[in-house]
């Protein structure tokens, strides 16, 4: 089912203290239009400069993730973008009086009670997706970090953290549903080992912070002395260490809140690619850096699928590669059910076929003749007769063999196509052919406009 690009019915705002500056911050959220994604502004500033939640304005990943454009700098933003997404609110300002975001109690939960308290509106265009068609990993050697995409219909993460110590076990977190976020992960607050803390503390580093936003894992003995020291900084009038290795300052909200937090960490890092995703992402021992370094990964493979089915690369007037009789010796279809008139280019994993509608089609005489719509199913078998021609060449006699259908997926018709129109199909191997199975993801160009997509599978059988 196609889903609706959503936005916030009206502006709405937090406050809280920045966790590095420990200065008091405004945050507000206000509505934006379609395909606006989201963007940031310091309205403390004398400018006009909009941020995009984009991972190339990432500067820095140190102590969050934080962006700049034309020096004007925004500071841990990877909770309230996890709200944002986690809510599937796809356009937003946001904006800022100070550099940095506040903290709150170091999850994303007060910024997800704001927005739903704000509302959550649908818009008129349909949101788009980034549909992973093959795996992309990063790895760091270093610091044991793994992350990998794989295809899936929808948007799924699972997370392992494993830091070595006997305070902070292995944990794992799986989200399978982008809807769950908002009862079992926004809740998720930051974790922090003691001699982190204290090389913070020393370093002047969290100036806003106390022990109400971090879960802070006690990972070496402690004095009395030690504790009632961290007691007097922090103005609380006790600290202790629990059984479970933490302070007491708070009450883990679930066993695994830290890998839980870790999952939320990813889903706000990864609005840096643009776009939703789907896909399935595992990772191992993540942190912004990782996240980041992996958004860009995406975001290149997006840029180079978009470039590899530009229509404006194609030149309707060159020579083509097959014409309609040396198609006719490759594919066993005649007309009226031959429905591609030429094919322009073919590499060693894609083809581009052309079909010229004309109102002299055979499926007019029946098919809304006062208003002729070409088929969809029509447009199908044009795209597959492609993507067949893709297959074929891969057989020495392509004459004695034929493309069956197994199945076809996620077909969607974007436009009306009618006669007159120009379709050009990009049709590009999801993997490579194995046994006679070619899975195939294609697009339907009219102009500039999508058209149709859909994603097929064939088998290539002797006659």
């Amino acid at each position: 089912m196609s889903e609706k690009q959503q936005t916030i019915k009206e502006p709405v705002s937090v406050s809280g203290v920045g966790l590095h500056t420990g200065n008091e911050v405004v945050i507000t959220f206000k509505p934006a239009p379609e395909n606006y994604g989201y963007k940031f502004k310091r309205v403390d500033l004398n400018t006009d400069v909009l941020i995009d939640a984009d991972c190339d304005n990432v500067v820095d990943t140190s102590r969050g993730t934080s962006l700049e454009v034309e020096g004007v700098r925004v500071d841990t933003v990877e909770h309230v973008l996890a709200a944002l997404a986690g809510l599937q609110i796809d356009n937003a300002l946001i904006e800022l009086n100070q550099s940095e975001t506040p903290i709150l109690d170091g999850s994303s939960r007060f910024y997800v009670e704001a927005l739903l308290k704000a509302g959550i509106v649908a818009q008129k265009e349909l949101r788009k997706y980034y549909e992973l068609t093959s795996n992309i990993t990063f790895t760091n050697a270093e610091k044991k970090v793994e992350m990998i995409a794989v295809p899936s219909r929808d948007f799924r993460v699972s997370v392992m953290i494993d830091y070595e110590s006997k305070v902070l076990q292995s944990q794992n977190a799986c989200l399978t549903s982008i809807t769950q976020f908002k009862s079992e992960f926004a809740t998720c607050r930051t974790f922090v080992f003691l001699h982190e803390l204290e090389y913070l503390l020393n370093n002047n580093l969290i100036k806003g912070g106390d022990l109400s936003n971090a879960i802070v894992f006690v990972d070496r003995v402690v004095s009395k002395e030690e504790l009632d020291h961290l007691a007097h900084l922090f103005n609380k009038p006790k600290v202790e260490v629990l059984k479970e290795g933490i302070l007491n300052n708070l009450e883990l909200h679930f066993s695994n809140e830290p890998a839980r937090h870790k999952l939320l960490d990813i889903i706000g890092d990864l609005t840096l690619v643009g776009m939703p995703i789907k896909g399935h992402i595992i990772a191992t021992r993540p942190g912004h850096y990782s996240n980041v370094q992996f958004a860009k990964m995406i975001k290149k493979q997006i840029q180079k699928e978009k470039r590899s089915m530009d229509p404006q690369k194609f030149d309707l007037n060159q020579t083509p590669l097959y014409n309609i009789n040396q198609i006719k010796n490759i594919l066993p279809h005649r007309p009226p059910f031959l429905f591609i008139d030429k094919i322009l280019e073919m590499g060693k994993d894609y083809v581009v076929g052309v079909k010229n509608v004309t109102m002299n089609e055979s499926f007019f005489v029946g098919h809304f003749p006062d208003e002729p719509v070409m088929p969809g199913v029509i447009q199908i078998e044009a795209m597959a007769q492609t993507g067949g021609i893709l297959a074929l060449s891969t057989v020495e006699d392509p004459q004695n063999y034929a493309t069956l259908f197994v199945k076809i997926e996620n077909v969607r018709f974007r436009q009306k196509v009618v006669p007159g129109d120009t379709i050009i199909f990009f049709n590009q191997l999801s993997a490579p052919i194995r046994r006679g199975l070619i899975s195939m993801k294609g697009v339907a160009y009219v102009g500039n406009k999508v058209v149709m997509e859909a994603e097929m599978m064939a088998q290539i059988q002797r006659k």
